[in-house]
């Protein structure tokens, strides 16, 4: 039989164990975090800031005390590996340039055998510019390669259990410098923060903001956001604030939770999402079944073989982006289909102009403008024949979502959820098609020649 244990015995013998002295022993040590804000390339005057907002929160935390390195010679003598095993994480806050680290490879292997590492805006503009990649940009997965003027932008929440990203709902807005980068691989990190569009231009594509990763045994944590003093600080008097107070609060609770992540002191899942498109249950029980794979344009393909190939799989988005002075191209589904219901989702940039060929012959209009339609039917018409019975448009940048069958010649479409056409008999193709070999089957058809676009969750059901 087992022995229980009364409460009272049980906080005597709690008692007698953890008195020493006469002491009673606190809770663990607080960690030991290394602040490095060295540059040799552009200097940040937000970089005080960082410093003392990050002692802040490790003195406020009680989990964590920080030490700087601010010089070459402090880097001598703290980031020799013999001097690091004193340390538990790294945190390069706004870094840049190529650092005189005593030994790069013994950092790394340091960080490798099971410590933290914690990046923070231009972390990602260290060691930048190497070709071969720098294993420093390997081990944070990318550089800086540019940016533009600074932007309100709402970045999508990647996982809303992560530390530090719990707060954040499913969405974090924010008024900062925003980073294009190079070298990253969406396959090797936990997203955290991610835009589904450009930052300036608004034009669609994947753009990451912040991600955690496993490096051998140690955590890799990072965040492009940091540029701005007032997201840092959350002193509601500082001049020329941008953002509201609440951002910045929200911004320190993001880095407190990667850096508790990184010292191990929270759990948080850092294994990569699996990006591959899947149909919900029920859906898989009404017959349906992914067009796109999330991941690849495998059973795709360029209508002219010879095109720009303007189209690429990016975070589970099928992706048209025309480079300046090119002409993008038509993609077209390797599988062909009779009679059958499609949905999928898709975005537009502010005037930018799509289309969806059901059978590669039948246009459902995409336009980017919900407010200004053009004579030819506006974004849901199909093309040539009929205008949407009403306008069910989103606002250009923000995701639209269509369900479209088609039995014989008839097509009914639901935009958003409104049904803007009910078996609207179309007798010829709508201009832009494959072929005029109606009573045969077809593909899926996506306009690439007109501008950019991006698709996603599409999925068919055949009838």
């Amino acid at each position: 039989m087992r022995t229980q244990f009364l409460p009272t015995r049980w906080a005597a013998c709690c008692a007698a164990i953890l008195v020493l002295g006469g002491t009673l022993v606190a809770s663990a040590a607080p960690k030991k975090v290394l602040v490095v804000t060295v540059t040799k390339g552009f200097r940040h005057s937000s970089i005080p800031t960082a410093e003392r907002v990050l002692a802040e929160l490790g003195k406020a935390d009680g989990s964590f005390d920080v030490d700087y390195v601010r010089t070459d010679a402090d880097m001598t003598a703290k980031m020799t590996p013999a001097a690091l095993a004193g340390y538990d994480a790294v945190i390069f806050a706004n870094t840049t340039g190529d650092l005189p680290i005593p030994d790069v490879a013994g950092f790394l292997k340091w960080v490798e055998s099971g410590k933290g590492f914690l990046g923070m805006h231009s972390a990602t503009d260290t060691f930048r510019g190497h070709k071969p990649l720098h294993p420093y940009t390997v081990m944070i997965n990318g550089e800086f390669r540019t940016h533009r003027e600074q932007a309100a932008v709402e970045a999508f929440n990647g996982d809303t259990n992560f530390p530090g990203n719990q707060h954040l709902g499913a969405s974090f807005k924010v008024f900062d410098e925003i980073y294009i980068l190079d070298g990253y691989q969406r396959k090797a990190v936990k997203a955290l923060l991610d835009l589904d569009q450009h930052p300036n231009s608004k034009l669609p594509g994947h753009y990451p903001i912040s991600w955690a990763r496993l490096y051998g045994k140690g955590r890799v944590w990072y965040t492009s956001l940091g540029h701005r003093e007032d997201i840092w600080d959350a002193d509601p008097a500082m001049k020329g604030r941008k953002n509201d107070v609440s951002v910045s609060v929200a911004y320190q609770k993001h880095i407190l939770g990667g850096i508790r992540w990184a010292l191990g002191l929270d759990q948080g899942d850092a294994t990569p999402q699996d990006l591959t498109a899947r149909v919900t249950e029920a859906e898989a029980k009404e017959g349906f079944r992914p067009l796109f794979n999330g991941q690849d344009l495998a059973g795709w393909k360029l209508r002219n073989p010879d095109g720009e190939a303007t189209w690429s799989a990016q975070n589970g988005m099928l992706v048209n982006e025309i480079p300046d002075g090119k002409h993008g191209t038509d993609l077209v589904s390797e599988a062909k289909f009779g009679d059958f219901t499609v949905r999928y989702e898709y975005l537009v940039p502010k005037g930018a102009n799509s289309g969806f060929y059901l059978r590669g012959r039948y246009e459902i209009q995409i336009f980017g403008d919900s407010t200004q339609p053009p004579a030819n039917g506006g974004d849901g018409g199909l093309y040539s024949v009929k205008a949407p019975s009403e306008n069910a448009s989103r606002p250009p940048g923000q995701w639209q979502e269509v369900e479209a069958t088609i039995r014989g010649n008839r097509i009914t479409v639901t935009l958003n959820g409104v049904k803007i056409h009910d078996g609207v008999e179309v007798t010829r193709g709508t201009g832009g098609q494959l072929d005029n070999n109606l009573d045969q089957p077809g593909p899926i058809l996506l306009q690439g020649d007109h501008g950019a676009v991006a698709f996603r969750n599409i999925r068919i059901k055949a009838l």
